[in-house]
């Protein structure tokens, strides 16, 4: 049985810290040394659930690659159970510019997938079935996946996606918001369109988070909630990763009975402490447990 089941979103961050963003116009630049490290949103929800104390698996594909090497080194120095299959393609990864205040920019090569699922859906809702929350990355080797996920899922074990920086309209997030019973999404294209994206998902739940400035939570047929950001617990060196831990604190605090309100200012703390940290490898007491 996993508290968290995380399907897709493996990958590896290529870090390079700059001196400001958007770079300066130079033909080259000095940079401390570039990082290569497990990353990518699955790999960031699943680290931080289980520094969190939570049970996670993560089902995905990986490259026979360098990169891939590194995601599998790295969740073996864990507890996370890893359900993995062969990506012809290569092991997904990203560029982080990291400016000295910690903000990112993110340029993204997802591999894309081709041919047919990695996973049967047989064998997908077999993991589903045991998991106690089911957490799906947009992925698109899971989105011919997605009815059969539903299907799986048992009674009154929720399913979350995450669409990121969705801006309401592109078709692509729609199948997976509609799977889901609780969706994250980050404000930053949507403006003051959040409310009325909220209103267009119900009764789902969703989650508006705007980094330094909280969050936004609609809940099913309730009033909007405004959750502050909490006060990090270090200097900021790195927001990357931020929005997948507050996507795990949230889930952290529901497995212990917090109601969503209190998840998701519980989770604020945790985004906020995982801000300190360099990279998405959390020590064991740098986020604050339920």
């Amino acid at each position: 049985m996993s508290d968290l089941l995380v399907i897709g979103g493996l990958g590896v961050d290529i870090r390079v810290r700059v001196p400001a963003l958007p770079l300066p116009a130079a033909d080259s630049a000095t940079v401390d040394p570039i990082d290569l490290r497990i990353g990518n949103t699955g790999s960031g929800v699943a680290l931080a659930a289980h520094a969190l104390g939570l049970r996670v698996t993560v089902v995905d594909v990986l490259g026979a690659d360098p990169a891939g090497d590194v995601v599998r080194t790295a969740l073996a120095g864990t507890s996370v159970r890893a359900v993995l299959a062969d990506a012809p393609g290569g092991t997904r990864r990203s560029v982080n510019l990291v400016d000295p205040t910690g903000r990112r920019s993110s340029l993204y090569d997802p591999r894309p997938w081709h041919g047919p699922a990695p996973f049967t859906a047989t064998e997908l809702g077999e993991l589903v079935a045991e998991a106690a929350h089911v957490h799906v990355s947009i992925m698109d080797w899971t989105v011919g996946l997605l009815p059969a996920v539903r299907a799986a899922v048992g009674d009154g074990v929720p399913l979350s996606t995450d669409l990121h920086d969705w801006d309401g309209d592109n078709p692509y997030h729609r199948p997976f918001a509609d799977a889901a019973d609780l969706v994250f999404v980050s404000g930053v294209r949507l403006d003051d369109r959040a409310g009325a994206l909220a209103m267009a998902l119900a009764p789902r739940t969703v989650v508006v988070t705007r980094g330094a400035d909280g969050a936004d939570l609609y809940p099913a047929g309730g009033d909007p909630v405004r959750v502050p950001a909490a006060e990090p617990p270090g200097p900021v060196v790195d927001t990357n990763g931020a929005g997948d831990a507050f996507v795990a604190g949230v889930v952290a605090a529901r497995r212990h009975g917090a109601s969503l309100t209190e998840a998701a200012r519980y989770a604020a703390r945790v985004a906020a402490a995982a801000c300190t940290q360099d990279g998405m490898q959390y020590p064991p007491t740098l986020l604050p447990r339920p």
